[in-house]
């Protein structure tokens, strides 16, 4: 992770085993492809860096094999550690499910009013984006790209986001995981708006 910008320059347990930056986007989902049926690691975990932070709190999640260390990463590194920390699964795939993750960081961390505070602010957002659009009759369609080479639809909380903001994810897979479209359908959904959001990458990455 990158953001917060205060966290650069913390340890880093982490590391990919893909060089992203070096690849395009295609040769980063075959690369991933070939990873995951060798049975491989997408990432590897610096164990001996992970004993000497000695954490009390690990915050994971189980949602995607591709976005971070999931359920055999952690595993594998939870036995490197002589005294085992909580561990936080945090695998949201709702706006609503997101609140729950924090509210349970709270209660571990002992911050349960400052997770309430986050929720309560967080949801004032979206009922302000919400009634700036609840004139508009024409909800326009729209398809968001969470990959483009090849095209993946968006899934869990991003179709629900769209419509929080007046559209209709035409493709979209609402609290449910992301899959490979073909153009056609995309063509044969006629959105009207495109969203390109490749996973991972800032705007100018992906161009």
């Amino acid at each position: 992770c990158d953001y917060p910008p205060e966290i650069r320059g913390k340890p880093r347990v982490v590391h990919g085993n893909i060089p992203v930056d070096q690849l395009g986007l295609n040769e980063i989902d075959r690369a991933v492809t070939e990873c995951l049926r060798s049975g491989a690691s997408l990432y590897s975990v610096d164990e001996q860096l992970l004993r000497e932070l000695a954490p009390t709190h690990i915050l994971t999640q189980d949602l995607c094999q591709v976005c971070a260390p999931a359920g055999n990463e952690v595993t594998r590194a939870l036995r490197a550690l002589p005294v085992q920390p909580q561990v936080l699964w945090m695998s949201p795939h709702s706006i609503a499910e997101i609140h729950d993750n924090l509210r349970e960081l709270g209660q571990a961390t002992g911050r349960e009013a400052e997770a309430e505070r986050l929720i309560t602010a967080g949801n004032a957002r979206l009922q302000t984006v919400a009634a700036q659009v609840a004139h508009v009759r024409h909800r326009p369609r729209v398809f968001c790209a969470e990959w483009v080479d090849p095209l993946f639809c968006a899934g869990h909380w991003t179709p629900e986001m769209a419509e929080i903001a007046g559209g209709t994810d035409v493709l979209g897979r609402k609290w449910a995981d992301s899959v490979r479209v073909s153009w056609d359908a995309v063509r044969d959904a006629a959105p009207e708006v495109l969203i390109l959001m490749p996973c991972g990458f800032h705007s100018h990455c992906a161009q």
